[in-house]
């Protein structure tokens, strides 16, 4: 497995100043964040992002922050899929390999849910995984323990195993994981070819029915049983990135740097029995 860091673990740092904050904390990966990527542009159209992480050898490997593609319609599904298509063109830009895309919320959808939305929302899935796959980018399906059409593991593996593309997969965010229906054995038997991608965080203290983004904290600073839970996914095959991803505001008012450098470290310790040394991973001996 290879160490990725998520911007929103460092959401109030300037845009700009991420790169070398990550670089100084150890880390060579970053899963941006679309809100902050696409404010940044905003401020400056002409920036050029991928110039900026290159020069801190950091690379874009992944996106999260996309929503609404399973069930929306009418005007509101277009201006969606709008916004899908040129994020794709932005993210091959950039060389970004994987999109992280978040299950219908209940504000999103609005209504209850019936049987044959899971079927919708698997023909969905398969169609922005082949809209993507020319833009040499791969679907991450993430289910939120709140969402109403996908709120778990299994859930999830049953929907990109019905979308009808291989360039779909599941994104593994341990927090809905943990505070949602999914259970340990759920990572049992699953292929790691299904994983897309892996975000780590933890939770102290706090009930799972209570739990919420903001109570996120740096793994091993909680209460998950992570090394039961990494272990399981190494079990499955999965060599691909896990993302640290802790969206907690007192944290965001911490040094960008030393939440990096304490956020590396914390990382590396879960997953140190199964990490890929980093000159295997850049092509090295």
């Amino acid at each position: 497995m290879k160490t990725c860091i998520s911007q929103v673990t460092t959401l109030n740092n300037p845009f700009v100043d991420d790169p070398s904050s990550y670089r100084g904390g150890g880390w060579d990966a970053v899963e941006l964040s679309l809100a902050k990527l696409e404010a940044y542009l905003q401020e400056d159209p002409g920036a050029d992002v991928g110039a900026l992480f290159e020069g801190q050898g950091i690379r874009p490997v992944a996106a999260s922050g996309q929503a609404g593609l399973l069930l929306s319609h009418g005007e509101a599904r277009t201006a969606f899929w709008d916004q899908y298509r040129r994020r794709l063109e932005r993210l091959q830009g950039l060389g970004v390999g994987t999109l992280i895309v978040a299950a219908d919320s209940s504000a999103q959808v609005k209504r209850t849910v019936v049987a044959e939305d899971l079927g919708r929302a698997a023909v969905a899935l398969g169609e922005a995984a082949e809209l993507a796959r020319p833009f040499g980018v791969r679907i991450a399906l993430e289910f939120q323990k709140s969402s109403p059409i996908c709120s778990s593991l299994e859930t999830a593996a049953a929907l990109v195993a019905q979308c009808g593309s291989e360039n779909a997969g599941v994104c593994l965010d341990v927090f809905h994981f943990q505070n949602g229906p999914s259970k340990l054995e759920d990572l049992d038997g699953l292929p790691g070819e299904l994983i897309a991608w892996v975000q780590l965080s933890d939770v102290s203290g706090t009930p799972r029915e209570l739990a919420e983004d903001a109570d996120r904290v740096l793994p091993g600073d909680g209460d998950y049983p992570l090394s039961a839970i990494v272990e399981r996914l190494a079990r499955t095959g999965y060599d691909g990135y896990v993302a640290l991803e802790v969206m907690n505001p007192h944290l965001w008012q911490v040094a960008a740097d030393r939440v990096a450098d304490l956020g590396h470290r914390a990382l590396t310790r879960v997953l140190e029995p199964w990490l890929v040394p980093p000159a295997i991973r850049e092509g090295g001996p």
